[in-house]
């Protein structure tokens, strides 16, 4: 039967139609098969932007006290976020299909049963979307610098192309293999989606250097952007009494960060007084590091 058909037919019973109904562990196994690869690349991809993050300040998370323990904690509630806001999204989007399936009297899922039919389409679309979690990592390379975004979309199908099209087209032909290019599709879908929350956490950490603003990014992935004044032991204010980040503490030895001053530095905190706590200040568009002033 040719597409052409298949859309003019929407209403007629596909041949196999009830072997495609699972019962719930089917179901349940086919959803875990998306959601396990995305949420693993995910995590990773966000460990590695905490890397990035604390790297804008010449600290990694460890100096800055973030043991293990700690960054699990906050890159699973960093998780459990993007599920929130993910499902809403998705929900929004399946309302749309259904939608515009009513509206077309069927054929947007006679559409979709007809491309699933065909191997090399299947294929072709399943490599596009890999080679668009490319994107990202370029960006993370530093390779999409002063390119347009147009180069970087052509980069990213050729690669998309030249590296998934014939797996794909070849795994399409065995359900095991269709099963395999789900995960697969699912894995890059969750490294394109990580590689640009890490663009996204590393711009927020440079702007957060530069002008003293934080962002919500950074608060999603349990950045503590706190501000204190840095006084010694008989009450002298450090630093002028101009409100200093502060990154952390380990080892006896808080580490902090000079927005004024642009440098990282570390007091011990036998000798440390810390006082006019404040986490995430609310500081207006166009704020800068030199608005801060001394704390009476």
């Amino acid at each position: 039967m040719s597409l052409q058909e298949e859309l003019v037919r929407p209403r007629a019973a596909a041949p196999g139609a009830d072997d495609d109904r699972g019962s719930a562990i089917d179901l349940l196994q086919r959803i875990g098969s998306v959601i396990l690869p995305v949420g693993v690349a995910l995590y990773a991809l966000l460990y590695l932007g905490i890397q990035q993050v604390y790297g804008v300040f010449n600290l990694t998370p460890e100096q800055a006290g973030i043991d293990q323990a700690t960054m699990f904690g906050r890159l699973v509630g960093a998780l459990i976020l993007l599920v929130i806001g993910g499902a809403l999204v998705l929900g929004v989007l399946v309302a749309l299909w259904w939608l515009l399936d009513k509206a077309s009297l069927g054929r947007m899922s006679a559409l979709a049963r007809a491309v699933r039919r065909r191997p090399w389409v299947a294929a072709v679309l399943g490599a596009l979307w890999c080679g668009g979690s490319y994107w990202g990592f370029l960006g993370y390379l530093g390779l999409g610098e002063g390119v347009g975004s147009a180069t970087v979309v052509v980069v990213s199908a050729v690669i998309g192309a030249a590296a998934f099209l014939v797996p794909f087209r070849l795994l399409r032909s065995r359900p095991v293999g269709r099963a395999g290019m789900r995960i697969v599709v699912a894995m890059f879908t969750g490294i394109g989606l990580g590689f640009a929350l890490i663009g996204q956490m590393e711009a927020d950490a440079a702007e957060l250097a530069a002008t003293g603003r934080g962002s919500v990014v950074l608060s999603m992935v349990g950045f503590q952007d706190q501000w204190v004044t840095v006084a010694d032991t008989a009450g002298k204010p450090r630093r002028g009494g101009v409100p200093v980040l502060l990154l952390g503490e380990r080892e006896g030895a808080y580490s902090f960060y000079d927005c004024l001053r642009r440098e990282t530095f570390r007091l011990p905190v036998g000798s440390t007084s810390l006082s006019h706590f404040e986490l995430e200040p609310d500081r207006p568009e166009g704020f800068t590091c030199e608005a801060l002033e001394a704390t009476p």
